[in-house]
């Protein structure tokens, strides 16, 4: 017989722990212990498995020229596909308008502290003061450029630093084992999560917003559907075998609302994909600070609901302005709890809109944090190999390809 994957566990888990939660919602959200555990298991896998992983690469590469061309690359496809995120999710909002009709309760205190963030902070958040500092508290950014510089180093020394890049090779290939373990618990993590959730939130508060979780979900399906399966046919990248990668890190991204805990996961994927790992490594990281489209086009889309739930008419030029708003201060936040309802409450704020309005969409932010946290993971797999495409690397398509069980034999 067959052995059952662990997609398919984890598909079991997630549809189990929705039915548990939905009918014995009391003792459900005391499962939230399991996701908790889950997800603390996979932070600590993260730091070791970046840097192994990035400065191996960056060594193997040979080139700080090289990586820096992949980077310049990687940049300027994440400017234009959250761009486009974010007027997705603009259009979405102006033909639906979920806002209208709903009534904000005024003096509501926000769940979260207004902010602002600019240009100035989000470079100095960039550059890690200790590495130790940015490991423990889970800074990926931070790790990412001391990492890529600490490659960059062994690159130019060259064999002096053999030694190192050893090291760090055995490093990855030992953490990536461990993902391999910490993963047998995953379907259990996520019964827990998805139980927990709908325990707490119930069917109710799907009623009473319902037509903003739809229209968001549906902003982010075509998002998936139009905008990454156009990307997917013009860089010619083989779409069976690319879902065939991507669904495991999506749906640990969709079940526990959490992109670092689909990362170990997306990391190893792409690689048995097909894409090098020096453009995995650095691509896939960068781009949990740089390509959050699905939480780009949440916040265009949130943003317009307060307005049209408080009555604002808003130009196209201010909804325009709103949007190179949130196109500048939606970068770097990854890590941040909450970190959009953090940057639209800052928003909100600057162009005098009522900060009520997150606290009317608080309660459903769990159920659109799902949606738009698996399209980031997704997107980002995608960048993956599109700059890979971009560096002329030919993915293999399904019948020359070796197998993820293969492959995985071969690194055991």
């Amino acid at each position: 017989m067959k052995r059952v994957s662990l997609t398919t566990w984890i598909l079991l888990g997630l549809v189990a722990g929705i039915l548990f939660g939905a009918v014995v919602p009391g003792p459900a959200v005391k499962l939230a212990i399991l996701g908790t555990i889950f997800l603390r298991l996979i932070k600590c896998i993260i730091a070791p498995l970046l840097f192994g992983t990035l400065v191996s690469g960056i060594a193997g590469a040979g080139s700080v020229k090289t990586m820096g061309r992949i980077g310049g690359k990687a940049i300027i496809y994440f400017e234009i596909v959250t761009t486009i995120a974010l007027f997705v999710g603009l259009a979405a909002v102006n033909l639906v308008q979920p806002g209208v009709g709903v009534q904000l309760q005024k003096g509501a205190p926000p769940p979260v502290t207004q902010t602002s963030v600019g240009l100035a902070q989000i470079l100095e958040h960039v550059v890690p003061t200790s590495i130790i500092d940015a490991m423990a508290n889970g800074e990926v950014l931070q790790i990412v450029v001391f990492t890529f510089i600490f490659g960059a180093a062994c690159a130019a020394i060259g064999t002096r630093a053999r030694p190192v890049v050893a090291f760090c090779e055995a490093l990855a290939e030992v953490m990536f084992r461990f993902t391999n373990y910490v993963m047998l618990f995953a379907p259990i993590g996520v019964f827990g999560a998805m139980a927990a959730t709908i325990g707490e939130h119930g069917i109710r508060v799907l009623l009473s917003l319902g037509k903003l979780v739809a229209t968001l979900w549906g902003a982010e399906i075509f998002f998936v559907v139009v905008i990454l399966g156009s990307v997917t046919a013009i860089a010619k990248i083989p779409l069976r075998r690319f879902i065939r990668f991507a669904r495991e890190p999506f749906l640990i991204a969709f079940s526990t609302a959490s992109s670092e805990a689909a990362l170990p996961v997306g990391l190893e994927n792409m690689e048995q994909f097909g894409v090098p790992k020096h453009i995995v490594a650095f691509v896939l990281p960068t781009g949990y600070s740089f390509n959050l489209d699905g939480s780009t086009l949440y916040l265009s889309l949130a943003s317009m609901f307060i307005a049209q739930a408080a009555g604002a008419h808003l130009s196209f030029g201010s909804q325009l302005l709103m949007m190179l708003t949130l196109m500048l201060t939606s970068k770097g936040i990854a890590g941040v709890p909450r970190a959009s309802l953090v940057i639209l409450a800052g928003t909100l704020a600057t162009f005098r809109l009522p900060l009520e309005g997150v606290a009317l969409i608080f309660g459903v932010d769990t159920l659109m944090d799902m949606a738009r946290t698996s399209v980031n993971m997704l997107g980002n797999c995608l960048a993956t190999a599109v700059v890979a495409r971009w560096e002329g690397v030919r993915i293999p398509s399904g019948d020359d390809a070796p197998s993820a069980e293969m492959l995985s034999a071969g690194k055991r």
